[in-house]
């Protein structure tokens, strides 16, 4: 067996050692019966969606079940966040993206989200942006390689030494990022840890699709959700996301307790 092919020693040359801290891994899930509920929550009003749901419950099992996932890496050390923060990803009228922060989601009820997420959507409307967005067009005005300086401070700054300023903290993205892909058309996708934030979880929705699936032991069409997540290892583990995702399963298999207005 030849070991040393042309391709081995090609690669060898034009790649470099993996080294970044990054778990993947997804899921399938059942949501039709989760679906239905979220269907008769919007006739009384209220415009509850699959992202607003997950955002809400994956607060819930941070807090009550892997609070590990509620920290960042600071000079060497995990420390805990003072508080818990949600960042969204949603696509705006216009069809960009921006991220919308909710501090202290697993203290609101499912209507709450909805309106914080909806007074975000609403300022971002009006022109208004994060300080984030704001320290981003800044950046992104700065030729390069000043740019590239630049940022490198700031990152040693805020996540190395773990320093805040007035536009920009350790925290600046939330403790985790909820992003639905499935609004873009795709079935799925394998999100990446923003290096420029101290995130140990992200989370992705894919496109909802009808497919056949065994339940209640027959095989009959199942709306699925594709659920995919990225998780920093310098701060948790494979158990810690595998603790998470069974909260999650539990939650959209029993979702009553979360849609409580």
């Amino acid at each position: 067996m030849t070991l040393n092919t042309p391709w081995r020693l090609t690669a060898a040359t034009i790649y470099k050692k993996p080294s970044e801290s990054k778990i993947l891994g997804s899921v399938d899930l059942d949501v039709t019966d989760l679906e239905q509920k979220i269907s008769e929550l919007r006739k009384k009003g209220v415009k509850v969606t699959l992202t607003h749901f997950i955002t809400l419950v994956t607060a819930k099992a941070i807090a009550e079940e892997v609070p590990q996932f509620n920290t960042y890496l600071k000079r060497g050390a995990i420390h805990a966040y003072p508080e818990l923060v949600a960042s969204v990803t949603l696509k705006l009228p216009n069809g960009e993206l921006s991220s919308m922060k909710i501090n202290s989601p697993e203290k609101l009820n499912i209507k709450e989200i909805v309106d914080s997420l909806q007074a975000r959507i609403d300022e971002a409307r009006k022109g208004a942006e994060s300080n984030t967005n704001q320290m981003k067009g800044t950046l992104g005005k700065i030729p390069w390689p000043f740019r590239t300086w630049l940022y490198k401070l700031l990152k040693f700054l805020t996540l190395d030494l773990g320093l805040s300023f007035p536009f920009l903290s350790a925290q600046s993205f939330g403790t985790y990022v909820i992003s639905n892909v499935g609004t873009l058309g795709l079935d799925g996708g394998y999100p990446a840890l923003l290096p420029t934030g101290n995130l140990s979880l992200v989370l992705v929705l894919g496109r909802v699709r009808e497919m056949p699936w065994v339940h209640e032991g027959n095989i009959v069409p199942r709306k699925i959700l594709k659920l995919s997540a990225a998780l920093d290892h310098r701060v948790v583990d494979a158990e810690h996301g595998g603790r998470l995702f069974n909260y999650l399963r539990k939650a959209i298999r029993h979702p009553e307790p979360y849609l409580n207005l």
